[in-house]
C-alpha cells in the first residue's frame, strides 16, 4: 500500500471519528478532537500504520508535546526504532536545549534534553497531532538541527487547511493524514 492510499483509509476513519467542539477554546474557534481517533482501537491502528509508513528509514521518531508523544511511541515501536519526546518549557531537568517560538497569542518555549540523548547525525521524523499555523513544528524542527540531527520529514494526523502551517515548515518534506 502506497503512503497515499495509507494516508486515504486513515483520513476515512479520522473524518468518521473525529468530534468537532464548536466555541472551544475561544468563541468562534471549532476545536477538532482527535480523542475518540486515539481511543478507537481501529483507530489507533490505522493512524499508527500510516504515520509508520510516512516515518520509514528513521531511526527516531520525535512527538510534540503532548499527543504527539502517543504518536510517536505507537509508530516507534511499530519501526523498532526509539522515541523522543519535544516537552513544552519547564517540565524536563536540566540541562536542556530549549527553542522559542512565537504563537497566536503569546511565546513558548519547546525543550528537549541536553544530555543523555545523543541526536548527532540521527534521522528524525517530527509527529504531531494537527499542523495548523506551523509554529509548534517549525520549532521543532529548529530544536532537533541545532542538536545535530538530521530531520527528515514531519507527519500529523490532521491538517488545518488555509491557516499557511505546510508553508512554516517548507521544504520540510510532511505528510497528512486527513485535511479539513
Amino acid at each position: 500500500m502506497s503512503n497515499a492510499e495509507s494516508a486515504a483509509g486513515a483520513g476515512e476513519i479520522i473524518a468518521a471519528l473525529i468530534r468537532e467542539v464548536p466555541d472551544f477554546p475561544t468563541p468562534g474557534v471549532a476545536f477538532k478532537d482527535l480523542t475518540p481517533v486515539f481511543a478507537d482501537a481501529a483507530g489507533l491502528a490505522v493512524v499508527t500504520d500510516a504515520l509508520a509508513r510516512a516515518a520509514a528509514g528513521a531511526d527516531l521518531v520525535a512527538g510534540i508535546d503532548a499527543r504527539g508523544f502517543l504518536l510517536a511511541g505507537a509508530v516507534a515501536d511499530r519501526l523498532g526504532v526509539g522515541a523522543l519526546a519535544v516537552r513544552k518549557g519547564g517540565k524536563l531537568p536540566p540541562p536542556v536545549l530549549s527553542e522559542r517560538y512565537q504563537l497566536e497569542y503569546g511565546t513558548a518555549v519547546l525543550e528537549i534534553p541536553a544530555d543523555g540523548v545523543d541526536l548527532a547525525g540521527r534521522r528524525v521524523v517530527i509527529l504531531d497531532d494537527v499542523l495548523a499555523t506551523g509554529g509548534t513544528l517549525a520549532a521543532t524542527r529548529r530544536l532537533l538541527t541545532r542538536a545535530g540531527a538530521e530531520v527528515v520529514a514531519a507527519a500529523v494526523v490532521l491538517e488545518l487547511a488555509g491557516l499557511g502551517g505546510r508553508a512554516a515548515v517548507a521544504p520540510l518534506r510532511l505528510e497528512r493524514l486527513h485535511l479539513i
